[in-house]
């Protein structure tokens, strides 16, 4: 069965408001995260156009590149370092306006220049993150934070 994204013009904010039910329809019959995941960087993209959108899994002590949108990435990511490493050791939800003034940030784009990094998590456990680049500086906001932070809820 084919599914089509319905895009709005509009603010961020109203353009969230519009994708987020149709994630949530999406993924409510789906019980494989994978999957959801897949769809989930999909439409993200399709909606936003950002640089690069996917999810890193927690493996061990590592990240390990799951399902995303856009150039080729990082496999593997170590506990703490980057803003993925990081957003995971510190379970927190991270805005970075210029990838180049993070300290430890992996550049595994030359092309971004912000990064929104969301936990993903499973029965109140970190599973995973959601990173979100931009080839654009200071891309990323509050309201992203809120969105993004609901749409992660919507993979299991």
């Amino acid at each position: 069965m084919a599914e089509d994204i319905i895009k709005i013009k509009g603010t961020r904010e109203e353009q969230y408001q519009n994708l987020l039910p149709q994630i949530k329809a999406l993924t409510a019959g789906e019980a494989n995260h994978i999957a959801n995941m897949a769809n989930i960087c999909a439409a993200l993209k399709e909606t936003f156009g950002f640089l690069w959108i996917g999810f890193y899994l927690v493996e061990n002590e590592e990240l390990v590149l799951g399902p995303f949108q856009g150039p080729v990435a990082c496999t593997r990511i170590s506990f703490g370092k980057g803003v993925c490493g990081t957003s995971w050791k510190e379970e927190r939800i991270i805005v970075v306006d210029d990838v180049e003034q993070f300290p430890g940030h992996i550049a595994c784009s030359s092309l971004s220049q912000s990064e929104i990094v969301v936990p993903v998590y499973y029965m109140n456990k970190i599973v995973g993150v959601l990173d979100v680049d931009s080839a654009n500086l200071a891309e990323f906001n509050e309201t992203d934070a809120l969105y993004l932070k609901q749409i992660c809820e919507c993979v299991f």
